[in-house]
């Protein structure tokens, strides 16, 4: 996923890049960081998102457990 995020970094720096005359270190290196970051969340919001229904907890919210005097 690392190598993902940087792809999708290196790409949106490249797009920024390119219509602008002047090269900006300082907007070059948000928009890497910005980009790398907010894709690396994802993965990591998903891949949990991904885990808690595999592991059956997302059933424990749907379905409480009984009460045992019913």
């Amino acid at each position: 996923m690392a190598l993902l995020s940087i792809a999708c970094a290196a790409i949106a720096v490249w797009l920024v890049s390119r219509d602008d005359p002047e090269w900006h270190i300082n907007m070059m290196i948000a928009t890497a960081l910005g980009v790398g970051l907010t894709v690396l969340l994802a993965t990591a919001l998903i891949s949990l998102a991904y885990l808690s229904d595999a592991s059956g907890h997302d059933e424990q919210a749907h379905y409480p457990p009984k009460d045992p005097e019913e």
